[in-house]
């Protein structure tokens, strides 16, 4: 099943653009918040990573919309990979569904373990 996550940081901003990329790319579920990405209190996140079982996949519009910062997403993507789950961005290109995701994804990895 794919799962659709969406944030934005403030309540004059719209959920729907977003909403309406995750409904065209297939989603099924959907889970939100309106919170700033800093902020790591992040419920519809939380409620989401629940959710998930093996299989699904998280999808996202932008990588900034699941991740405080790079070594933020590298975690929550390599626990999502843990548990047979496959994570998906729209905009990034990035799908660690297939074999060109996940090695697009350890590279960026890699580059983020080196300038660390």
């Amino acid at each position: 099943m794919l799962v659709g996550y969406e944030r934005v940081s403030t309540s004059e901003q719209s959920l729907e653009p977003q909403h309406d990329r995750l409904i065209q790319a297939g989603c099924e579920r959907f889970y939100s918040d309106v919170v700033s990405g800093a902020n790591a209190d992040r419920p519809g996140l939380n409620e989401a990573l629940f959710y998930l079982r093996e299989d699904d996949v998280l999808v996202v519009v932008k990588l900034d919309r699941l991740g405080r910062s790079l070594k933020h997403l590298i975690v929550t993507i390599e626990e999502l990979d843990k548990r047979g789950i496959g994570f998906k961005s729209l905009e990034d290109g990035i799908d660690t569904t297939t074999s060109t995701g996940k090695l697009l994804f350890h590279i960026i990895g890699a580059i983020a373990e080196f300038e660390r």
